[in-house]
C-alpha cells in the first residue's frame, strides 16, 4: 500500500513539475515541446509495456485491427484527442492559460463520474452526486459572471470523450496507449522538423539538455503513475488523483498566474465538490477495509 501511494504522489508531483518545467523551455512553441515530449518519452511507454507484461495485449490490438480495420479509426481517434490534451498541457503555461487550464484538470475527474452514469450506467453515490452539483454551481456562475467561461478548461473536460471511447471499446490497457504514442509520432516529427532548434539554443544554450530531462521526467512519471494504478485499490488511486491538478494549480500561481475576483465563486465550488468527493473516498476506502477484515 505505502508503494502505491508513494509512486502516486510521486507520478503527481513530476507531472505538476512538467507543467512548471515548460516554461523553461522558451523560446520553443507548444507543439515544438510537444513534438520532442512524445519522441523522447516513447521509449518508456515501451519499456513499460514489457515491463508490465503488456505484450500479450499489444497483439491482441493489432489482430483486433486485423480482424476489423475499421478499428485502426478508433485508435487515431483517441490518439488525436490523447495528443490534443497534451499539447494544451504544454501550450497553457506559456500562454496566460495555466491557471484555466488546472481548473479543467480539476473538473475532470467529476466530468468522468458523470460520463460513467449517463452512458455506462455506473452508480454515483450521494456525496459524489453533491460534488458534481456544487461544481456545476461554481461553473454555472463562472460563465455567468464572466460571460462565456474558458474554453481551455472546457477542452481539459473534453478528455472525458477520450475515457469514454476507451471503455466503450474496451482499449484501457497500457498497449493501447503505446499505439496512440506511435500514432503520434509523424505529427510530432512534423512539428520537430519545423524547429528552428539553432535559434533556440542561441536564445537557451540548455535547451537540448532540458528537453531530455523532459522526456526522462514524462517517462519516470509515466512509469510511477502504472505502478500505482497496479499496487493501490481505485478508491485510493481515484483519492490520490486530485493531488496532480492541486500541484497543477499551485504551478499555475508558482507561473505567475493570479485568481480574479470573478473566479472566486468557481474556486469555492470546486474546493467544496473535492472535499465531498475526498470524504466519499475516504468512506468506501474504509468500507471495503472493513468488509476485509470481516472476511
Amino acid at each position: 500500500m505505502l508503494k502505491g501511494i508513494a509512486c502516486s504522489l510521486i507520478a503527481s508531483f513530476l507531472f505538476g513539475y512538467i507543467y512548471y518545467f515548460s516554461t523553461k523551455l522558451i523560446p520553443l512553441a507548444g507543439q515544438d515541446i510537444f513534438g520532442f515530449r512524445i519522441i523522447f518519452s516513447l521509449p518508456f511507454i515501451w519499456g513499460a509495456v514489457f515491463l508490465f507484461k503488456q505484450s500479450f495485449y499489444l497483439r491482441q490490438h493489432f489482430k483486433r485491427i486485423q480482424r476489423q480495420p475499421w478499428f485502426f479509426l478508433v485508435y487515431c481517434c483517441t490518439a488525436a484527442i490523447s495528443g490534443f490534451e497534451m499539447w494544451l498541457f504544454l501550450w497553457a503555461p506559456n500562454n496566460n492559460e495555466a491557471l484555466n487550464v488546472s481548473v479543467g484538470y480539476l473538473i475532470l475527474p467529476l466530468a468522468l463520474v458523470l460520463v460513467g452514469k449517463v452512458f455506462f450506467k455506473e452508480k454515483i453515490s450521494k456525496l459524489k452526486t453533491v460534488a458534481i452539483g456544487m461544481a456545476s454551481i461554481g461553473v454555472a456562475v463562472d460563465i455567468f459572471i464572466s460571460g462565456g467561461g474558458s474554453w481551455t478548461s472546457a477542452a481539459v473536460c473534453g478528455y472525458a470523450i477520450y475515457f469514454l471511447i476507451r471503455k466503450h471499446f474496451q482499449i484501457m490497457d497500457l498497449a493501447s496507449i503505446a499505439i496512440e504514442f506511435m500514432l503520434m509520432l509523424p505529427v510530432c516529427f512534423y512539428f520537430v522538423s519545423q524547429t528552428d532548434i539553432m535559434t533556440a539554443q542561441a536564445v537557451n544554450p540548455n535547451i537540448i539538455y532540458l528537453l531530455l530531462i523532459l522526456g526522462l521526467i514524462s517517462g519516470i512519471a509515466f512509469i510511477s503513475y502504472i505502478m500505482a494504478s497496479n499496487l493501490l485499490p481505485m478508491n485510493m488511486l481515484g483519492l490520490l488523483s486530485y493531488m496532480e491538478p492541486t500541484l497543477l494549480l499551485v504551478s499555475a500561481f508558482i507561473i505567475g498566474e493570479k485568481i480574479s475576483n470573478e473566479s472566486y465563486p468557481l474556486f469555492a465550488g470546486l474546493i467544496a465538490s473535492i472535499l465531498f468527493v475526498i470524504l466519499d473516498g475516504v468512506n468506501e476506502f474504509r468500507k471495503q477495509r472493513m468488509e476485509r477484515i470481516h472476511q
